[in-house]
């Protein structure tokens, strides 16, 4: 393939994943409209968490069983049939009804979501060498800065006109442009030994997740971790996922490959990056809320306001890529994701006072630390596998990282509400719910001291999650400075074929 077709394929391919990266973040900024009772469907944090939360299950537990389909199948086709089940599920969210039916048309965003992104990045690695993949990955990682930047603004700017639901018709044209771009330009891939297709480990993944993200939510309703509900369907959860990774270990050609994660390299470096999807999903989550609830902005000033944490993201892929080059990966993404964890924990000292600008200076810290881990760890953890094991090196290490940001959803979603709900004790129930439902309360009684509470109960659920956040990134780093430490064998870091290796 010559040099120009490879890039007119990476420019399709980005655009085909920044549709995940800009719905993601426009569904973000429609949080706080969903939550209003008067302006959007009025619904419950759980509600709000399995909206978030169940496109993610669903995206990270068929991330594997799409990879195989586009193994046996050809990557091109899997990659057009999941943008045609995404552009058709985005029209359904967006006229759905009820909090229900927005988290059923969620879920099937999800499925197309898992049905593009493995078939892409097995496009990316099938289509560039070893000298040029680490390239292609930093433009991903620009991309996904790009989506963070455009989501916001895009649903603020829908949000200030038109209902809540235009938020997800936006993605129509992406949809329809990828189409289009990938029928002429991507060439199908297809690996010689085709995986079968796992329905056991896909209903035994499915079921353990939901399960155990039902415990966590569940939880932040009974603001409480104890009583037979949350532990028992926690620890159901928990049980089959053990036994999935059982039933995947005694298959020959598993879809999805525990044994990938027992190299070092490649383990550490997929969980690594589950912990930071955890911190960077669940701070995003709940920093809408303190943005439009308690600071009072609109969706369009939250987005403007966000843009520093996306050209973050957007530059800090290429700076990481010309670091890796003359530092070791591991010290670069180590440091970066030890930084942003301490940004992460300073958002545990913010008011409904706290200057604009220093929101600004931690958003674009944070921003840039996130945007240096993303595409040199991705480099690296598939920098070990041969080419004819990428897409289940991709589907693997895809589906742990989409994994930890259901988790993030789930546990710093639930903590935050359980740190309100305790908070909020002596008022109504219906001001203990949420923050919005305390404010829509307060303004139709007339009642300040209700509002007054309800954003201190607010802050300081606030403050709780953001340093399980920050604990969850420095986590990460540590792991990172672990897993990415030099081979002992010469041969390893030969077979790695990249500059950004393990050195």
């Amino acid at each position: 393939m010559s040099r120009t077709r490879r890039r007119l394929v990476l420019g399709v391919l980005v655009v085909s994943q920044l549709l995940i990266w800009i719905d993601n973040t426009i569904l973000g900024n429609a949080l706080e409209t969903l939550a209003d009772p008067v302006r959007g469907l009025g619904a419950t944090p759980a509600e709000l968490q399995w909206a978030v939360g169940a496109y993610t299950l669903v995206f990270a537990t068929l991330m594997f069983t799409a990879g195989a389909l586009g193994d046996r199948f050809g990557h091109r086709r899997v990659l057009l049939a999941g943008l045609a089940v995404f552009g058709a599920a985005s029209c359904w969210a967006a006229y759905a009804h009820s909090p229900a039916e927005l988290v059923a048309a969620r879920s099937v965003m999800g499925a197309g979501s898992a049905m593009i992104m493995p078939a892409t990045m097995a496009a990316v690695a099938w289509t560039f060498p070893g000298a040029e993949r680490a390239g292609a990955f930093a433009a991903f990682s620009s991309a996904a800065g790009l989506g963070v930047a455009a989501g916001p603004v895009l649903s603020g700017a829908l949000l200030g006109s038109f209902w809540w639901g235009s938020v997800f018709l936006v993605n129509a044209p992406i949809v329809l442009f990828g189409l289009i771009g990938i029928g002429l330009l991507v060439p199908e891939f297809r690996v010689p030994a085709a995986r079968r297709l796992d329905l056991i480990g896909l209903v035994l993944s499915v079921s353990g997740l939901g399960l155990l993200a039902y415990s966590l939510i569940r939880a932040g309703q009974l603001a409480a971790w104890t009583g037979a509900e949350v532990w028992g369907t926690g620890l159901a959860g928990l049980a089959l996922l053990g036994l999935f990774v059982l039933v995947e270990l005694r298959k020959a050609t598993p879809s999805f490959d525990p044994r990938l994660l027992a190299g070092r390299v490649f383990g550490g470096g997929t969980a690594a990056q589950a912990l930071l999807f955890l911190a960077m999903t669940a701070i995003s989550f709940v920093s809408v809320f303190y943005l439009q609830g308690a600071r009072g902005y609109t969706p369009l000033q939250a987005g403007l306001l966000g843009l520093p944490g996306a050209a973050g993201v957007m530059i800090g892929a290429p700076i990481a890529n010309v670091l890796v080059r003359r530092y070791a990966a591991r010290v670069v993404t180590s440091v970066a994701l030890g930084v942003t964890g301490l940004v992460m924990a300073l958002w545990s000292l913010v008011d409904t006072s706290t200057p604009i600008a220093w929101l600004e200076i931690m958003m674009l810290v944070q921003g840039l630390g996130i945007g240096m881990v993303i595409a040199p760890v991705t480099t690296v953890v598939l920098g070990t596998l041969p080419l004819d094991r990428m897409g289940a090196g991709s589907a693997v290490s895809n589906t742990v990282r989409q994994t930890g940001s259901v988790l993030g959803i789930a546990l710093v979603g639930t903590v935050m509400s359980i740190v309100y709900r305790h908070a909020m004790a002596a008022w109504p129930e219906a001001a203990r719910v949420s923050a919005e439902h305390a404010r829509h309360l307060a303004a139709v009684t007339h009642d300040s001291g209700l509002l007054a509470a309800a954003d201190a109960a607010f802050l300081r659920s606030y403050h709780v999650a953001a340093l399980w956040t920050a604990g969850a990134a420095l986590a990460g780093a540590l792991l990172l400075a672990v897993a990415l430490k030099p081979a002992p064998a010469p041969a390893v870091v030969a077979a790695v074929e990249e500059p950004a290796a393990v050195h």
